[in-house]
């Protein structure tokens, strides 16, 4: 399952750069995200390998990110792995002429297990959403702090 969110953070580029590329501020913007570590390469850097570790309503979820591409402040590629899905995701951050940051999210969804292609055949939308509230959540912690921490 393939498909594009775009939004609109009223940033200039290389400000909402610093605060995408900022380990430690993605708990502000991806609830239930607990903890994450790095496993292999240089933090940061193509190849690198970080464990990402999510507590979602009674449910633990461990992810594994791998950097494929990175062209800051412009380009962030990624695939993410677990337990019966892998997902690829491609970002592109380009500048708008009111001097605003267009984050476009190409994501692609490869289910593993027969249970998620069920879940990706049956409900799309599910995934659609979760990536726009991503989206929006960074939107609000960038522009105006407001943090998922606690949520």
């Amino acid at each position: 399952m393939k498909y594009t969110s775009e939004i609109i953070v009223n940033l200039p580029l290389e400000t909402f750069s610093k605060k995408l590329d900022n380990p430690e501020n993605m708990k502000h913007w991806q609830q239930g995200l607990v903890g994450y570590d790095y496993i292999s390469g240089t933090p940061g850097d193509i190849g690198a390998k970080m464990k990402l570790i999510y507590k979602m309503g009674k449910r633990d979820m461990e992810l594994i990110e791998t950097i494929t591409h990175k062209n800051m402040p412009h380009e962030f590629h990624a695939m993410y792995d677990t337990k019966g899905m892998h997902n690829i995701q491609e970002n592109y951050f380009e500048e708008t002429k009111e001097g605003h940051t267009r984050w476009i999210s190409k994501s692609e969804f490869i289910p593993t297990s027969f249970v998620l292609r069920l879940m990706t055949l049956i409900m799309p939308s599910a995934f659609k959403k979760q990536s726009r509230k991503y989206l929006q959540d960074f939107k609000n912690f960038a522009e105006k702090g407001t943090s998922v921490a606690n949520a």
